[in-house]
């Protein structure tokens, strides 16, 4: 039986912030705010400031271990134009639910594309010789593969597409036509994506729910961070909308995109439509095979 009442997570917040500070730390308030799809949210006031919680009870036992490895990671590569929360604990889940404390980051400003297009670009530009990551995290609820790898063609054919199908195959089914559209398609993907460029460091998850305005700049939040082809982060970023032309300009500004970029952007689109599809089903199967059918 998991202990999940807030009363408990607040006192465990409190004794793992005062073990870290070394200072006697007590909550004084709490307030809910979003915390995403999954999980639970608050702003924890203390008398030793104020920190961004999340909680869940009903996940994988690692979630919130690997999302502070891929916060962590990030802000190592980040400049001063872009902010990534510092992680102050992250607990698995156990017989008590999964935490993960962080700085808080207040909310505020308004147009910040320029900035977030600048330090995303600084941030891939922190790269290196090999695809993948130092542990499997997820993205959203969906685990990703990252065993290393040095081509990224086999990386996002094998690590990435054939990895997810495959847990389509198992959770939700696939006719064998539509497997066969898809190996097809695996088996074109060199002829497609022929750039082998040096692996970046990307957000992974980066739609417009995934970051945020602050009073002190735009920040990443939610990250599922790899060493991939910088190309793959613009699969997501297109995918919903959210980001200007303000934000691409200053993007390149820093590190230009190929200029061919976009005739590949469908390719990077179809792992999150398969992500989708795998969480939800529903039309993103269509939309996937729709994507495939335009490459062969």
């Amino acid at each position: 039986m998991i202990e999940n009442s807030f009363e408990f997570i607040l006192r465990e917040v409190e004794e793992r912030l005062s073990a870290l500070f070394n200072h006697d730390v007590k909550i004084t308030s709490s307030n809910a705010i979003s915390g995403g799809c999954i999980n639970h949210a608050s702003k924890i006031d203390t008398n030793y400031g104020q920190f961004f919680l999340k909680w869940n009870s009903d996940c994988e036992s690692d979630l919130f271990i690997r999302e502070a490895e891929s916060l962590n990671e990030l802000r190592k590569a980040c400049d001063n134009t872009l902010l990534v929360p510092k992680v102050f604990y992250a607990k698995e889940l156990n017989e008590t639910p999964a935490i993960l404390i962080m700085e808080y980051l207040e909310p505020g400003g308004t147009d910040q594309s320029e900035n977030l297009g600048r330090g995303l670009a600084h941030i891939h530009k922190y790269g290196q010789n090999k695809y993948g990551f130092y542990a499997d995290n997820y993205c959203g609820a969906t685990i990703q593969n990252n065993n290393w790898g040095t081509s990224w063609m086999t990386f996002y054919k094998e690590n990435r597409l054939a990895f997810l199908l495959k847990m389509i195959e198992d959770t939700r089914g696939l006719d064998r036509s539509h497997r066969r559209l898809f190996d097809s398609f695996l088996n074109r993907l060199d002829e497609l994506v022929p750039n082998e460029e040096t692996a970046s460091l990307i957000h992974g998850d980066l739609w417009s729910g995934n970051y945020m305005l602050t009073i002190n700049g735009p920040a990443l939040i939610d990250p599922a961070a790899s060493y991939s082809h910088r190309e793959m982060e613009f699969g997501i970023i297109t995918m919903f909308g959210g980001f200007s032309s303000r934000f691409f300009d200053a993007y390149n500004e820093v590190f230009p995109l190929e200029p061919d970029w976009r005739d590949r952007n469908n390719i990077y689109q179809l792992y999150h439509v398969l992500n989708h599809f795998y969480l939800f089903g529903g039309g993103y199967l269509q939309q996937a095979i729709s994507i495939v059918k335009r490459y062969l």
